[in-house]
């Protein structure tokens, strides 16, 4: 008797450990997802109801099975919102894991710098991964830069992550500021910032074109910059044409060329490196600058050197047959 107790103790704990066996390789062995798939978690969603949507979508067997195992074998973690991509084959166990990990799928916006803002809000609408109106949002406000997002994230959110990254980058950089600048509140150096950024597309001379404007703000000339033309025209979108006299002679809020100081605000969104440059312009005697032919630009101190310059671009621009 004491043989047949021990054989069935002996069957029993082999049956047991079997199970045991078939239960964990149930949770780890590959599973019946034939590709690649995108799952999206929705925000407050249950494992109970993904556990069906898994199953549904090829990527587990059974969703009760699923949900037994991950109860004894899946840890405390729970699942995040988001969406998720689950490769082909992929475990019981990994799934769960992929869930809870929070490592979504990111899809990414960019806002180039010197883009205006109606350009950023025109760009966001567009977007039909993303859910939501927006307003037009305050000019120099974005900080240009690439920012992921989820599908299904609202506009407002990933809008009010581009203003954030501005308005930290301000915060830190204002104290850091050089001594003595022409430029007295974090708007004003947005502001002047963004026609250095519309001026120059070469960081290396945005420090000295800085200068530059700094020189003409302190002795009371005319910035003279063509962008602030353009803006109150198209709110910075292209022209796509000369400007005209009249334009250059217009009166309002941001045309510097019949105004004194800076326009009423920031006529696009600058960069990092536009915002450094006005905070730290390169000191400087030149109030000129002129195209070179080649991307940069020629600087003079006086009238005289400036207009020598500016003949020598018109004279270039001829030979290229552009006037």
């Amino acid at each position: 008797m004491r043989r047949v107790g021990c054989l069935i103790i002996g069957i029993l704990a082999l049956a047991l450990a079997a199970l045991a066996g078939w239960f964990v390789l149930g949770w780890t062995s590959s599973g019946p997802l034939e590709r690649d798939i995108t799952f999206v978690v929705p925000e407050g969603a249950s494992l109970r109801g993904m556990a069906g949507k898994l199953e549904e979508q090829g990527a587990i067997g059974s969703a009760d099975a699923f949900l037994t195992r991950a109860r004894v074998l899946g840890g405390r973690g729970v699942i995040k919102a988001g969406e998720y991509e689950i490769p082909k084959g992929a475990s019981n166990a990994r799934i769960l894991a992929i869930l809870q990990s929070g490592k979504t799928i990111n899809y990414l916006v960019a806002v180039p710098e010197g883009m205006p803002s109606i350009l950023v809000y025109e760009r966001l609408m567009a977007n039909g991964d993303l859910t939501g109106a927006i307003e037009v949002p305050a000019e120099g406000s974005v900080m240009p830069d690439s920012y992921a997002y989820q599908r299904g994230e609202t506009r407002q959110a990933v809008l009010d992550r581009m203003q954030k990254t501005m308005s930290d980058f301000m915060a830190e950089q204002w104290p850091k500021r050089a001594p003595d600048l022409v430029v007295k509140t974090p708007q004003e150096a947005l502001t002047l910032a963004s026609i250095v950024e519309k001026e120059t597309a070469i960081a290396g001379e945005r420090p000295l074109v800085a200068g530059v404007y700094a020189n003409r703000l302190r002795t009371g000339m005319m910035l003279q910059a063509d962008p602030t033309i353009i803006y109150p025209i198209t709110k910075g979108k292209p022209l796509g044409r000369r400007i005209r006299k009249s334009e250059i002679s217009a009166v309002n809020d941001y045309n510097t060329y019949s105004m004194t100081g800076l326009p009423k605000g920031p006529i696009a969104n600058p960069g990092r490196s536009s915002i450094e440059a006005v905070l730290h312009p390169e000191p400087t005697r030149a109030l000129y600058f002129v195209a070179d032919g080649k991307g940069g630009h020629i600087f003079a101190n006086t009238l005289q050197e400036h207009n020598d310059n500016v003949r020598k671009w018109f004279e270039l621009r001829r030979q290229r047959g552009e006037m």
